[in-house]
């Protein structure tokens, strides 16, 4: 149970409502042991009055003891009645508080996750699956409850019902006691060995259902390549093979519990028997009553629930400590860019790269000594082959990732050093791999903005215009409330870009980064744009990535990378006469543009 030491803060957090729980089932325990009390009672004196009332059959006396015994079993059967319904209040107010609070750490450790996975850099999920990250803050927290509410609720239970029922069979007949609890020790080594093997089996189970998690995920988001390939029988093969072993290991988790409950009620079993056998025995030397018996099958059979509990309690706690296992070992990851407190972040002069190189792993280095200076207000074009680069260099000037050596530096202040939350105030992205959320129109534009509750429609309507996606969400049924489907599935590509392009203008960002953010749109809408962007990004600093040279043309500087070194720096008439590799590139483009145009 090391893993879930973690949750020790969160039960103490709750303590008060935890200690109530606590203060109930002990309560409830009382009630417990009060019921065989009172049936030993009304037993052995309901053997005494019928005994007197046999011997005094057809006399006087007869009507009288007819009477006790009626009264006698009327008052012990009112007495039993009433504590039962008073254990039931307990036992209620017992599971109100228990598992209330594991409920409530259920929802404050989802927080925790979900906080953790919003602090980590992109690195992380490079490196997991999403299937699998969904699966520790869905499955895995379960699992974690089911320890936190019933397993804890039932183990103290059994706890304090073992020390309170065991502790009146010895007042009652401490030899018969002995006998009577023989077989639990080897309930207990039963439940050592057994426990180890859940363990395992849970921790495979939790393994297998990440995966399926994933392919399903991975399915779902790339459903048109499936149907465009048409494998949709050979995803369902594959999926059916991973369910089954899924199936396979559950049924066998499955086998080991169904075979360890039968053992631990045949032990139970042969404790009532041995009560039966010595407890008459005992009544024969006189040692012992009736109602002592009675008293003791009930003690043995209060003892029932609680043993036969303890099988599925470890395999509770067991299932809970290796899902806890495994979000921790998310929890302990630190995030390698902390957001935490830095410099107050204010840009009024330049952007350096001094110096700055970077690798995603040891095998290859992405970056070499980038090394440029802009100033303020600069629009910035980056262009190269495929792999130059260019995303990569974005991606460290937005700080989803820290140089591998060298520095960035905003006015002269390593990037480091400045509060993350300040900075990112600064910039608005648009990535290559445009992302829109299930919501409408209008709210995927206003996304991210700071200013969100003070936006007027008309602020909205611009930015649109600007990116040239106006006119065509006026064609759409419910216009800018129209709501866009899982990842924008609705849209076009160029379609998701525009709007991409609207929600960065709309925060009105001081840094604007566009990631090969046109590709997808025709040549025409792109000169739209372009014109527009030109008022646009005055006194805006911009970093423009683009294939089309017609998207960078105007800019106030070009970098030219290759193999992940700048090859050149320069304008575009500069690059022309200058750069071998940029005329060329914009000598085929414009040949191809002319073929377009006739």
């Amino acid at each position: 149970m090391k893993s879930l030491k973690y949750l020790n803060k969160y039960l103490w957090k709750y303590r008060k409502t935890l200690s109530a729980g606590i203060l109930f089932i002990i309560l409830t325990n009382i009630l417990n042991i009060l019921a065989p009390y009172l049936v030993r009672i009304a037993f052995d004196n309901s053997l005494e009055e019928i005994s007197l009332f046999t011997y005094f059959k057809e006399t006087a006396f007869e009507d009288f003891y007819r009477s006790k015994i009626i009264q006698t079993a009327a008052l012990f059967g009112g007495l039993i009645l009433l504590s039962t319904l008073v254990r039931g209040v307990f036992m209620f107010l017992m599971r109100q508080t228990v598992i209330i609070a594991s409920r409530k750490i259920e929802y404050d450790l989802k927080n925790e996750i979900y906080s953790h996975y919003q602090k980590m850099n992109l690195s992380f999920f490079r490196a997991n699956f999403t299937g699998d990250l969904m699966n520790r803050l869905s499955e895995d927290v379960s699992k974690v409850r089911q320890y936190l509410g019933p397993a804890i609720m039932y183990f103290i239970n059994l706890v304090f019902t073992f020390i309170t029922v065991i502790a009146m069979m010895v007042s009652v007949n401490p030899k018969l006691t002995l006998y009577v609890l023989l077989p639990l020790p080897f309930l207990s080594a039963s439940i050592y060995y057994v426990s180890k093997i859940i363990n395992r089996k849970s921790d495979l189970i939790q393994s297998k259902l990440s995966d399926l998690t994933t392919f399903v995920q991975e399915s779902m988001s790339g459903i048109r390549v499936l149907k465009a390939f048409s494998v949709q029988g050979i995803f369902a093969d594959i999926f059916s093979r991973e369910n089954n072993q899924y199936r396979d290991l559950s049924m066998s988790l499955t086998t080991v519990n169904s075979v360890f409950l039968p053992l631990v009620m045949s032990l139970v079993g042969l404790s009532t028997i041995l009560t039966i056998y010595l407890g008459g025995l005992e009544v024969i030397h006189g040692n012992f009553t009736y109602g002592n018996i009675a008293e003791f099958v009930i003690y043995v059979n209060l003892l029932t629930w609680p043993v036969s509990s303890l099988g599925w309690v470890t395999a509770i706690i067991q299932s809970a400590d290796a899902s806890q296992a495994r979000i921790n070992r998310f929890l302990e990851v630190d995030p390698e860019i902390k957001t935490s407190k830095g410099k107050p972040c204010k840009f009024e002069n330049e952007i350096s790269f001094e110096n700055v190189s970077f690798q995603y792993n040891e095998k290859k280095k992405v970056l070499h000594e980038i090394n440029f200076k802009i100033k303020k207000g600069q629009t910035i074009g980056l262009v190269g082959h495929t792999g130059s680069g260019k995303t990569t260099l974005l991606n460290l000037l937005a700080r989803f990732y820290d140089p591998t050596s060298g520095q960035i530096l905003i006015d002269k202040t390593n990037l480091k050093e400045l509060s993350l939350h300040d900075y990112r105030d600064l910039v608005s992205y648009v990535p290559q791999d445009v992302f829109l959320f299930s919501e409408s129109i209008y709210d995927n534009i206003i996304f991210g903005s700071s200013k969100s509750d003070n936006l007027q429609f008309e602020d909205v309507e611009r930015v649109a215009k600007t990116a040239a996606i106006h006119d065509n969400i006026e064609q759409f049924p419910n216009s800018y409330q129209t709501q866009l489907g899982e990842r924008g599935i609705t849209l076009s590509g160029g379609q998701k870009q525009r709007i991409a392009l609207a929600r960065a203008l709309i925060r009105d960002p001081e840094i604007i980064i566009l990631d090969d953010c046109l590709s997808a749109v025709d040549h025409t809408t792109e000169k739209i744009i372009l014109a527009n962007l030109k008022n646009e990004l005055k006194n805006r600093t911009a970093f423009i990535v683009s294939h089309r040279l017609s998207v960078v043309a105007d800019t106030n500087l070009i970098i030219v990378l290759d193999q992940g070194k700048i090859d050149a720096i320069g304008t575009h008439d500069e690059l022309l006469k200058s750069n071998a590799y940029y005329k060329k590139l914009y000598k085929k483009q414009m040949e191809e543009i002319e073929q377009l145009s006739e």
